[in-house]
């Protein structure tokens, strides 16, 4: 069953009005929207998967170029974990999948999270 709303509007005038009389005002209420929660998708050093294999899914899944994908590469094998990008939460969550899928294709055991930023 569908309900149907129904509201009222105001008919305008035939004529000029000079007094106001017939007219709508229309207020608009604020609403305070807060921007969406960051997460970063964060890489985890493996001893298993080519270094090579890493600077090329930094550049291709996260548009880092030949530099940072390394410096970021990098990072992960020395420190154990790495940050790739920071994202919205459907968007980090994709490009985590993205990457592990990636990964199992190609015969490696790269592990990639999603982590609050």
């Amino acid at each position: 069953m569908t309900k149907r709303l129904f509201h009222p509007v105001a008919s305008k005038p035939s004529g000029p009005s000079e007094d106001g009389q017939g007219a709508v005002v229309a207020e608009h209420e604020k609403l305070a929207v807060e921007p969406p929660k960051l997460y970063q998708v964060v890489m985890l050093n493996d001893d298993f998967t080519p270094m090579e294999f890493v600077v090329l899914v930094l550049q291709e899944y996260f548009r880092h170029d030949i530099e940072t994908a390394t410096q970021i590469m990098l990072k992960i094998h020395h420190e154990g974990r790495g940050v790739c990008g920071v994202f919205t939460k459907d968007v980090a969550a994709t490009k985590v999948e993205l990457v592990l899928a990636a990964a199992r294709r190609a015969g490696h055991p790269l592990q990639c999270i999603l982590e609050t930023a």
